[in-house]
């Protein structure tokens, strides 16, 4: 299974970032998606999966939820959009992954791209970053991965300035 994960776009989205992800079976979002209409578009582009974030309207707040948790490819995700990182969890957000056990664990907001392994808790942090224009970041950026048999890999990383 090959997943394309972007966060973050504030209703902006290149087209650039859907070339990168056009290979990708399901497209992720790790919430401040923006607009509907984002969102309908995403939503005609790939198999679709998104959380809310802190400046989604309630249209977005009532089509997607604060966290979701399924399987992919045998592996075990969370995913939300304000939850912090390895040593840094909020309260939630770690009292979801000490009762879930997931091997992976997906937030945004920060607009900081982060791939970490957190020994601890055993599990993949990701934090694709932004991928829109709106906010401080300089770089905006995405993730494409891939999930064999339970397990993360092939991590590809994609880049474009924040300017248009």
């Amino acid at each position: 299974m090959r997943i394309g994960l972007i966060s973050d776009t504030h209703n902006q989205l290149d087209d650039r970032f859907l070339t990168f992800l056009e290979s990708c079976d399901e497209l992720w979002h790790a919430g401040d998606l923006g607009s509907i209409e984002l969102c309908d578009r995403l939503e005609a582009f790939k198999p679709f999966r998104a959380v809310y974030g802190n400046i989604d309207d309630a249209r977005i707040r009532m089509r997607y939820p604060e966290n979701q948790l399924f399987e992919c490819a045998g592996l075990r995700v969370l995913m939300t959009h304000i939850g912090g990182y390895p040593g840094k969890y909020n309260a939630r957000t770690l009292m979801l992954i000490r009762k879930h056990r997931p091997g992976m664990v997906i937030c945004g907001h920060s607009h900081i791209l982060k791939v970490l392994y957190d020994h601890s808790l055993q599990h993949l942090h990701l934090n694709p970053g932004a991928a829109g224009i709106q906010g401080w970041h300089k770089v905006r950026t995405a993730l494409r991965f891939e999930i064999t048999d339970g397990k993360p890999g092939a991590m590809e990383l994609f880049e474009l300035p924040r300017t248009l």
